[in-house]
C-alpha cells in the first residue's frame, strides 16, 4: 500500500503530513530532491523539529551533501525503507514534490543506460544555451516535459541519447508499472496564497540565517548544487549581488518551480486534488486521514 502526499513547494504538505502520519501511526518517506542531503535545512525547507517529533521521517538528511544522487538511487531507496516500515506493521505515507521521484515509485523506471562519466563530464562542460539547441536537435519532444534550464537534466538526457540512439522521450512509454493498492492527493492552494507563502518562506530564510548556513556547508556535488537558491546566495556572498537582489531572484525562481511542480502533478489522476485554501486545515487532514485508511482496508 501506497499513500501519497504531493504539492507545490510551500503547500504546507509537511505540516499537513506529520499530523496524518500521527494519526495513523504512519511512517513518513520523503520524496524530495534536496532535503535528503545533510545540511542546508533553511534553504532546502526541511521540517522542523517539532514536526519531525510527530512521526518518524526517512530519507530527510541521510546523504552528505557532497555525494551524487539520481532517481534510480531514490526509487532503491525508498522501496527499501517503505518494506521496512511495513514489516513494522505500520502504512508508509510518501511526501514530497519531486515529480520524477514520485513517478519512479508510482510508475517504475525505463530501462534507461547506466552514466557514462566522461560523457557526462564533457556534456557538463557545455553552455547551457548549447546544451538545449543539442537536445532540441536529438529530441525536441522532450522539450515538453523537462525543465529546459535545468542544466542537470538536460546533461542526462542528451547522455541518454547519445548513449542508445534513441531520443530520451521514448523511454517514457516504459514508464507504466502502477502499485496495485495506490492512491493520494495534491495539495493545492490559490495561487495568490500559494505565491504570498513563497514570498514569506524566503524572507523568513534569510531572517532564520540562511546565508550564514550556506557559507558553512561544504562545496555541493551536481545534485545539490541545483537546490533553488543556492547560486544566487553564493553570490551574495562573493559580493555579487544585494541580498535584497537575491531575495527577489529566489522567490521568482521558486514560484516558477511551483507552477511546474503543478503542471506534473496534475497530469496524474491518481492524486486528488485538495485546495488548503479553500479547505480548512482540520478537515483536509480528516480527509485524507479516511482516504488513507480506506486504501489500507
Amino acid at each position: 500500500m501506497m499513500f501519497f502526499i504531493v504539492g507545490p513547494t510551500a503547500a504546507g504538505k509537511s505540516a499537513v503530513a506529520a499530523e496524518v502520519a500521527a494519526r495513523l501511526g504512519a511512517e513518513i518517506v520523503s520524496a524530495d530532491a534536496f532535503q535528503i542531503y545533510r545540511g542546508l535545512d533553511l534553504l532546502t525547507a526541511k521540517p522542523d523539529p517539532a514536526l519531525l517529533a510527530k512521526a518518524r521521517h526517512h530519507l530527510i538528511g541521510e546523504l552528505p551533501i557532497e555525494g551524487a544522487f539520481d532517481v534510480a538511487q531514490y526509487r532503491t531507496w525508498a522501496l527499501s525503507r517503505i518494506a521496512e516500515i511495513e514489516a513494522r506493521g505500520r502504512p508508509p505515507l510518501i511526501v514530497g514534490g519531486t515529480g520524477l521521484y514520485v513517478r519512479a515509485l508510482t510508475h517504475g523506471l525505463a530501462d534507461l543506460p547506466a552514466a557514462n562519466q566522461e560523457l557526462r563530464a564533457e556534456l557538463d562542460a557545455l553552455p547551457l544555451a548549447e546544451l538545449q539547441q543539442r537536445l532540441s536537435e536529438h529530441d525536441p519532444a522532450s522539450a515538453g516535459f523537462i525543465d529546459m534550464k535545468n542544466k542537470r537534466r538536460l546533461v542526462r538526457a542528451l547522455e541518454v541519447c547519445l548513449l542508445t540512439g534513441r531520443p530520451f522521450s521514448s523511454f517514457r512509454a516504459q514508464w507504466t508499472h502502477v502499485p496495485s493498492k495506490a492512491a493520494g492527493v495534491l495539495l493545492e492552494r490559490d495561487r495568490d496564497d500559494l505565491y504570498e507563502r513563497i514570498e514569506r518562506r524566503v524572507l523568513h530564510m534569510f531572517k532564520q540565517g540562511v546565508l550564514r548556513e550556506v557559507a558553512e556547508t561544504p562545496e555541493p556535488g551536481a545534485t545539490a548544487a541545483q537546490a533553488i537558491g543556492l547560486h544566487e546566495i553564493r553570490a551574495v556572498l562573493r559580493g555579487e549581488i544585494s541580498e535584497a537582489e537575491a531575495i527577489v531572484r529566489i522567490q521568482q525562481a521558486t514560484r516558477r518551480y511551483a507552477k511546474r511542480q503543478l503542471t506534473w502533478f496534475r497530469r496524474d489522476p491518481m492524486f486528488e486534488p485538495l485546495n488548503l485554501t479553500t479547505s480548512p486545515p482540520e478537515s483536509a487532514i480528516a480527509l485524507i486521514v479516511q482516504k488513507a485508511r480506506a486504501l489500507a482496508a
